[in-house]
């Protein structure tokens, strides 16, 4: 079995260079022919809805609304339930292609086999 990334951004806005880090080390790695599942939790959990990636900007950085697409696009992208829910976001706010589970999943995706797990 292949190695991949599990990977959990749990800054948002309130840590920018932590958030684009977590994003920007998905999408190269995706790039890279490695399997990603990217979560986002804490304050990070705005970005699931949609157009609030785009709004956050980090001068010097890929931007963070381009990087989740490529997520989207060859990874998946998980929200937390709970983080979800003291947020008031629902399945019907967020944008397509993202999904919410709680820790039991999380769990089980890091003690997969030829898992890596980080968390920013």
């Amino acid at each position: 079995m292949a190695r991949s990334l599990v990977i959990k951004v749990t800054a948002g806005e309130d840590a920018p260079e932590r958030c684009n880090q977590a994003f920007t080390v998905a999408a190269s790695a995706l790039a890279s022919g490695v399997p990603v599942s990217l979560w986002l939790t804490g304050e990070s959990a705005w970005f699931a809805l949609p157009g609030r990636a785009k709004e956050f900007t980090l001068p010097y950085a890929a931007q963070l609304g381009d990087l989740l697409e490529a997520v989207l696009a060859a990874g998946r992208v998980t929200l937390c339930t709970q983080c979800a829910a003291r947020r008031g976001i629902t399945v019907d706010d967020m944008i397509e292609g993202v999904r919410i589970a709680g820790a039991p999943t999380f769990v089980e995706e890091v003690l997969g086999e030829g898992v890596q797990a980080l968390v920013y």
